[in-house]
């Protein structure tokens, strides 16, 4: 099976042909849900519609990531294989942090269900963690030997951290795997783009801290790797000084400068990952174009389920609106 991100790039320019236009979006907000699924019904989502109400849309978008975007590392094999499936990681991070927050919050696992995105993790093994009754019982069902974060989550929930130091060890471990492999591999776009990922998770948890009252170790939540987003404007930031992220004006980060909140800051973390990540859909040789393209399919899959959510429980577009656009 071949290494090569060039032939496995030649595969994905013809899966990115199938990506909903944006035009898509733009008029399925404002359908019922009954038009929205007929609409779904005409998209490359149509042969996994298997019924007309809200769970059908959901297994839909989940067996669609599967077939396009979870098929990816099959394609190939080597370095570029793992590239690809630390790429995919990504979303089995964030879903293991949605779990766990669940758990906390108490949320039913349809809930849980309803928020999760693609990733690599096996359909009984995501079932199991859903209905763990809490964090041990997660750990026991993330049980697959070489996953980048079944070891760091079974390790940082023995350590009995709470639950913001647990996602930062989770953080920790997938991002430092990625580097590493990003740097063996020599890519200079996986490279930069981590870069960007690391400065984005480091200002989400400093918000999030300031958001609770600061925290004594501020320190011990941050992960290294980024560039924009220094430890001590990390630090500033966490023990409650929001404003100091006006620091970031001037740099490739400025569109963050105006961010007062965590709300205002994750839109507009999401949004300049996306435009980040979909420049790699220039990069021929490289991982740029496998990157830009599963970015770009979980965003796909996120804004589906926001919209279905609106149409589906009738409420008002600007409920959903500022989540499902960038502009």
């Amino acid at each position: 099976m071949t290494d090569d991100f060039g032939y496995l790039n030649a595969r994905v320019r013809v899966r990115r042909s199938s990506l909903l236009p944006e035009g898509f979006f733009q008029e399925a907000l404002n359908l019922n849900f009954d038009d929205f699924v007929g609409a779904l019904g005409e998209t490359p989502y149509a042969e996994h519609l298997s019924g007309e109400d809200l769970g059908a849309v959901d297994r839909a978008v989940a067996a669609r990531l599967r077939q396009v975007v979870g098929s990816l590392p099959g394609l190939v094999g080597g370095e570029t294989r793992e590239a690809v499936v630390m790429l995919l990681s990504r979303a089995d991070l964030a879903n293991i942090k949605t779990i766990l927050r669940a758990k906390e919050a108490g949320l039913s696992g349809e809930e849980i269900r309803a928020n999760l995105v693609g990733g690599t993790l096996p359909e009984a093994v995501l079932q199991a963690m859903i209905e763990a009754p809490d964090a041990a019982g997660v750990v026991q069902a993330l049980v697959l030997p070489g996953h980048p974060l079944s070891a760091a989550l079974r390790e940082a929930v023995a350590a009995g951290g709470e639950a913001e130091q647990i996602e930062v060890a989770l953080d920790r471990a997938y991002f430092e795997g990625l580097r590493k492999l990003a740097g063996r591999i020599d890519d200079a776009f996986l490279q930069d783009y981590l870069a960007y990922e690391i400065d984005g998770v480091n200002l989400s948890t400093a918000f999030k801290l300031a958001q609770r009252g600061g925290a004594a170790d501020a320190d011990a939540y941050f992960v290294k790797g980024g560039r924009h987003v220094s430890e001590a404007l990390f630090t500033r930031i966490a023990g409650g000084e929001v404003a100091a992220v006006d620091e970031l004006a001037g740099t490739p980060l400025e569109p963050l400068a105006a961010a007062r909140d965590l709300g205002e800051i994750e839109h507009a973390l999401r949004c300049l990952l996306l435009e980040r990540a979909g420049r790699g859909a220039f990069d021929a040789e490289g991982a740029g174009l496998v990157t830009a393209f599963v970015r770009a399919m979980e965003w796909e899959a996120a804004r589906l389920r926001l919209i279905a959510r609106r149409a589906y429980y009738r409420l008002p577009v600007e409920a959903v609106e500022r989540e499902v656009f960038c502009s």
